[in-house]
Parts: C-alpha cells; structure tokens; sequence
C-alpha cells in the first residue's frame, strides 16, 4: 500500500506525461490525514493534509490544504500551506500561500501576499 524510498534524501520522480490517465483528478478532501507516499499520472488536489512524497503531472494545495514532505510535479499551484522541498517545472504562490521550502522551478509566480522562506533556484538550461 505505502511504500518507502530507497533515498529518503532524493526528490521524487515525476510520473511520465502524456498518457491517458494524465486526464484523471485525485481530490483529497478536509478531513484526510495521510502519512505516507502519494503517485499520480494526473492532478491531485489537497485539501486535507499530507505528509511524505508526492509525485503528480499537477499538484494544487487549497486554502486549507497542508503537505509535508517532498514533492515533484509538472505544474504547482499553492494556496495553503507547504513544507519540504519541491521540484517543479511551473510553481505558482497564491496571496494565501504559506511556503517554507527549498524549490528547483523553471518559472514561478508569487502572488502579492503569499508567505515564504526558504531557497529559491532556476536550474540551468
């Protein structure tokens, strides 16, 4: 069900684009607490709380979203809260967004408002 990775230190892989179950949404709701690591080929949404690895094609962190713990998508949109560190193509702060992390992005966008620390870094081309 739950597995551990070999590296507790490595980032995540991406799950591989393109194929049919990229179209599918995962949406964990307010009241969900899980421990543990969560992979996807689609979008995952988090209102609840997550703490562990995530790897989806695009993450969304609500407003009372919490996650914890290392995460790798394609896209990323934060509203609530994240804590970890990140690897992301496009990571996006919203005005509600709390973010302590350490985040490899390509592009980003911070939103007037949104909360952060951490290390902030464009890998090169």
């Amino acid at each position: 069900m739950f597995s551990k990775t070999a590296d507790p230190t490595a980032a995540p892989q991406r799950p591989v684009s393109g194929s049919a179950a990229s179209n599918n949404r995962s949406v964990f709701s307010p009241d969900l607490k899980i421990v543990g690591d969560v992979t996807s080929a689609g979008t995952i949404e988090v209102h609840g709380e997550i703490e562990g690895t995530i790897a989806a094609h695009s993450l969304t962190i609500g407003t009372e979203g919490r996650v914890q713990g290392q995460v790798a998508a394609d896209s990323i949109e934060v509203k609530g809260k994240l804590d970890g560190r990140v690897d992301a193509n496009g990571f996006t702060l919203r005005a509600s967004a709390q973010v302590a992390a350490d985040v490899s992005y390509s592009t980003l966008v911070i939103e007037s408002g949104a909360q952060i620390e951490g290390r902030f870094s464009k890998p090169n081309a």
